[in-house]
């Protein structure tokens, strides 16, 4: 169960970090619009749909690998203080109510919607240049697919977690600062009991 659970974590690292390029894309057009726009007197027609276009998939591909290291915002003050049975159940609940129902719509509706935009050979509606976003549109389905599969992978942990009392391991990446140190706190305070408790020195 662990290499499926770690093989969907690696498919969510591979897309988000893949699309993770369209950083780069946005960041060298947009400054280079800024150039021709104010040094040059000759803006382009394509840069505003170019951000939108490549915010829109940075975001969307994003999602899955986000949730695959616990990446996604969370109001966590009083969830950090329950066992660990208990973050588990509550995050089993919220996946089963929330995320696997909504990436099923993502699904669902986001194939019938990059469908006609396909048939239609859909093309952007604000744009003088008319730049194709049909094929933008196909991120959307697929991307409800990545975050179905992460999804089901995170429900998986919770079991575990909630059946053997600590979580399984998962694939390590990139951490926030706050989570490294807060990991870190976590070992030493295994270590020296002292440190997590120093007023009972």
């Amino acid at each position: 169960m662990t290499r499926i659970l770690h093989f969907i974590d690696s498919l969510s690292a591979w897309s988000g970090k893949t699309f993770a390029w369209c950083i780069m894309i946005l960041t060298l057009s947009t400054c280079y619009e800024v150039f021709v726009r104010y040094v040059l007197n000759s803006p382009t027609v394509w840069a505003f749909d170019m951000s939108v276009q490549m915010y829109g998939a940075l975001f969307m591909m994003a999602g899955a690998y986000a949730l695959s290291q616990d990446a996604h915002v969370r109001g966590d003050v009083v969830y950090r203080l329950m066992p660990l049975k208990w973050q588990a159940g509550i995050d089993l609940l919220l996946y089963t109510i929330f995320l696997l129902p909504g990436a099923l719509c993502l699904i669902y509706y986001g194939y019938y919607y990059a469908a006609d935009a396909w048939f239609y050979k859909e093309v952007s509606w604000s744009s003088p240049a008319r730049i194709q976003i049909y094929f933008f549109k196909t991120l959307i389905p697929v991307a409800g697919v990545l975050l179905l599969l992460q999804g089901i992978a995170e429900a998986v942990r919770c079991v575990q977690c909630m059946r053997d009392g600590a979580w399984p391991p998962r694939l390590h990446d990139v951490q926030e600062t706050e989570t490294m140190l807060l990991h870190e706190k976590e070992d030493l305070s295994k270590a020296d009991p002292a440190i997590a408790h120093p007023e009972t020195k």
